[in-house]
């Protein structure tokens, strides 16, 4: 098994302390409802005047208008104008997804993140989108739930051991103090610093306008839950209080929508008159109006987008609005995450209702026999069905494409074995839905594999617990009146409900119990690596040759482990040290295959029990990591020279001119020789490579950079400076697709040359590859290079500043960079890519050693 460390631990805490939340919510709210009759809540549900649903419905839709401002607001707050249209659908498709499931890859950010990165927001733009919204929100439903509880201390007074007169001083100064702070810090601008980070609060009037849509927000929900509510609830301005308090402490459970939570907090602090089985039929209500009703509008408009995109139905009017045109289009990616968690919605409601009585018994004669086989067939092939839709939401994620025919199999079963339990059109007809709403999907689901490839992570057991849970709650809710007994399991007849929800719960968790086993049990099999074989090779090179990046050609050195994708079109080159696979730069070839092959990559390092690292990836694939879910970590940036706008005119380069003529004086000359070379060159070459090794306190290092290899060196053209017609200094050249981006591989030269030699090889290369209309020169990479001063950072970049400023005795960091920074260059970031639970620190430890060959290599200047 996988070694659990500090890191795991962290990251997994926010979920077993959601988990335990919710279990003692369910508990609480278990006993709150102890006197409820289930009929009732039912009977409640179907009395409901259609004038208060409606009335409920408006508040939703002026409340999630409100939600829409928050990110109008929070992209005016980082200075970005985007078409209100595009903010329109970002807002409420993040809000719909996000408040319903909640889960990282259809998250409100991840959402956003496809939306507004179509549109031109990075990564880091959007991320401060997200953070802005989260903090608003906080904020808004603490200061609104102070102030009510100001106003109306009595709220919550069955929840806190205090009396109302405390509660209302202490809520009163809270409330004046926060507001005080606020005010302050928007109309100073001046920054406070939390934890590390800095806040800066947005100016007075934009501050403003957010407090009225916060407000808005707030009225809304909570009236739409109010209007809900019988007879005898607290007055409206009372509930706000009741309201804020329990969405607080629901955001912070972690459950997704706070359920179980949520309600526990509301129901306990209702007055006494409220009956408790018309409160809980209103919070039900209040589900399906204000979480449900988007969430099925939102995956309703995914799936026409989906159509849209197999058919071009609709394709001619959003031709029209040009700019929606690609965050639309984005919406594909969000596909299968939607569709994995709604079919696990749908594994989880076939659950529940197999827990529920049958109405079908009390029509059928006692020695229906036919019948009762019928009703228990029909019960225990829906719990069954609804533990495969569980199972197989995981396998949906991962886009393989058979979890999807078993998905809509499993639909269609569940629908079938409605109407053999209970005749019950109406489960039917929705589950049958629910396989036609699958159907425009299809196209998403394109990765080949068994339906339970992949890793089964803590998270998706901690649900999988957790959904049993709930259904557990509800088979002793349904049929708390009647005592339990041994023979319960072996009644058969019309009438035994309890027994037949019992088989079928003891179906589902026998299944679910096997399955675990298997997944801890199963043998762990080391997939095959593909080394550079024979084959191989030639495989690489071809697509090398098509590549823009010339650091493609680094899969040539031997030193590396290559996967390729399904079709040979891409690959990607790794290394294995120790636990850790990890790859180097972007994958090759075909965009459209990198996310079925990192996918490919990270599945197989898993089930290998190593740690998949993607190492030096730079920003051109940003949303692909991020909806791969890997935390992204700066280590440093790369210098490129944008070669039409370069020349050594101007006062900038006044030095660099003079050390130039004075090495051409010295006799100092460049050339360039085209591959392939001799065996004299090459003999010569090594002369000067082992002088410069010997040099060195390390041996030669490997991965990241090419070795003094004569194979390896005859695939390139190889720059040349000569004193007084002897090589004095080397460097094998690197060419993208067409020759327009250059960089150098190794650079050695003799040691007692050194003194502005590869100021005049870089210089020269330049001119060189300028005059062949090449457009970029990258001098490389200058290591923990710009990371971030600002207090946002996180420990990875305060001990890489560390590094970067005091690891002078090791590696010359600023040095490095401050020889680059004379060429002028752009300066664009390289990242280290992770899985959440992986530590940066021990990442790279792994990568410099895997760099380095050994321990004693990483002490090498």
């Amino acid at each position: 098994m996988a070694r659990l460390n500090l890191q795991s631990l962290r990251h997994a805490a926010p979920v077993l302390l959601g988990a335990a939340l919710f279990l003692l919510g369910l508990y609480a709210l278990f006993h709150l409802l102890k006197s409820v009759n289930p009929a009732d809540v039912a009977a409640t549900i179907r009395a409901t005047p259609v004038s208060v649903l409606a009335t409920a419905l408006c508040a939703t839709v002026i409340g999630y208008v409100a939600l829409i401002f928050y990110d109008w607001f929070a992209l005016r707050f980082i200075g970005k104008r985007l078409d209100r249209r595009v903010v329109a659908l970002g807002g409420f498709l993040g809000y719909a997804f996000g408040n319903t499931i909640g889960v990282s890859v259809v998250s409100g950010g991840a959402v956003r993140y496809r939306i507004y990165s179509a549109v031109g927001l990075n990564a880091f733009e959007v991320a401060a989108v997200s953070g802005y919204i989260a903090l608003v929100l906080g904020t808004g439903l603490t200061l609104v739930g102070l102030a009510a509880l100001a106003i109306h201390p009595g709220a919550v007074g069955a929840l806190l051991p205090f009396s109302p007169q405390t509660i209302q001083t202490v809520a009163t100064l809270l409330t004046a103090l926060s507001v005080g702070l606020i005010v302050r810090l928007s109309g100073s601008q001046r920054s406070v610093s939390i934890r590390g980070h800095d806040l800066r609060l947005p100016p007075l009037a934009d501050l403003g306008g957010q407090l009225v849509v916060t407000l808005i927000d707030i009225a809304a929900a909570s009236f739409a839950l109010w209007v809900l509510l019988p007879d005898g609830k607290s007055d409206y301005a009372t509930f706000v209080a009741v309201y804020a308090a329990a969405t607080m402490i629901g955001v912070l459970s972690h459950v997704p929508g706070g359920v179980g939570v949520f309600e526990t907090v509301v129901i306990g602090t209702l007055p006494t008159a409220v009956p408790v089985g018309e409160a809980a039929a209103a919070l039900l209500l209040f589900r399906l109006v204000y979480y449900l009703v988007p969430f099925a509008l939102a995956f309703l408009l995914v799936a026409l987008n989906e159509i849209r995109l197999a058919s071009g139905l609709g394709s001619r009017l959003l031709a029209r609005a040009p700019t929606l045109q690609p965050a639309f289009a984005t919406l594909h990616g969000i596909s299968p995450g939607l569709v994995a968690s709604v079919a696990f919605g749908f594994g989880v409601w076939l659950l529940l209702i197999t827990m529920l009585p049958s109405v079908r018994a009390e029509a059928m004669s006692e020695g229906d026999v036919v019948g009762v086989l019928l009703l228990e067939g029909g019960t225990l092939a829906s719990a069954v069905a609804g533990v495969a839709l569980i199972i197989v939401s995981h396998g949906l994620a991962r886009r393989v494409s058979s979890a999807w025919w078993f998905a809509v199999g499993a639909l269609l079963a569940g629908a079938v074995a409605s109407l053999v339990n209970d005749f019950d059109f109406g489960n039917a007809a929705f589950l049958g839905a629910g396989a036609l709403f699958l159907l425009p999907f299809r196209k998403a689901f394109d990765r080949p594999g068994q339906l339970t490839s992949g890793v089964f992570d803590a998270r998706w057991f901690v649900t999988v617990i957790s959904a049993c849970a709930a259904a557990a709650a509800f088979f002793l809710f349904v049929h708390k009146a009647v005592p339990y007994s041994n023979n319960l399991w072996s009644e058969f007849s019309r009438n035994s409900n309890t027994p037949r929800a019992l088989r079928a719960g003891l179906a589902a968790t026998t299944v679910l119990f096997f399955f675990g086993i298997y997944l801890l049990t199963r043998p762990i099999r080391t997939p095959r690596l593909e080394v550079t074989a024979p084959e191989a090779m030639p495989r690489a090179f071809a697509l090398c040759a098509k590549a823009d990046d010339p650091q493609a050609w680094l899969s040539q050195t031997g030193d590396k482990w290559l996967m390729f994708s399904g079709t040979g079109n891409a690959f990607l080159m790794y290394g294995v040290h120790g636990a850790s696979w990890i790859t180097y730069g972007d994958p090759v070839g075909d965009p459209a295959e990198f996310e079925a092959l990192v996918w490919t990559f990270t599945d197989q390092a898993a089930r290998a029990n190593a740690r998949p690292i993607l190492y030096e990836v730079g920003r051109e694939n940003l949303p692909l990591w991020v909806e791969l879910g890997l935390t992204l970590h700066k280590i440093g940036e790369e210098a490129v020279v944008r070669l039409p706008e370069f020349s050594l005119a101007g006062g900038h380069f006044k030095t660099m001119r003079t050390t130039m003529k004075k090495r051409q004086r010295d006799g100092y000359e460049f050339a360039l020789l085209s591959a392939p070379h001799d065996a004299t060159l090459i003999n010569t070459l090594r002369v000067i490579s082992d002088a410069w090794l010997g040099g060195k306190t390390g041996r030669e290092k490997g991965f990241s950079v090419g070795r003094f290899d004569p194979a390896y060196l005859a695939l390139f053209d190889i720059a040349v400076v000569r004193k007084e017609g002897r090589i004095i200094a080397f460097a094998n050249v690197l060419a993208g697709k067409d020759g327009r981006k250059i960089t150098v591989d190794l650079m050695r030269y003799l040691p007692d040359e050194a003194s502005g030699l590869m100021e005049f090889m870089f210089l020269s290369l330049i001119e060189h590859y300028k005059a062949e209309g090449a457009q970029e020169f990258s001098l490389g990479m200058a290591p923990l290079s710009g990371l971030s001063e600002r207090s946002v950072s996180r420990s990875w970049n305060r001990f890489g500043r560390l590094i970067y400023r005091h690891g002078g005795a090791f590696y010359n960091f600023e040095g490095l960079r401050a020889f680059k920074q004379k060429f002028q260059p752009e300066w664009r970031p390289r990242y280290l890519a992770l899985p959440p639970t992986v530590s940066p620190m021990r990442a790279m430890g792994d990568v410099a050693l895997l760099i380095a060959g050994s321990a004693r290599g990483l002490i090498a200047k």
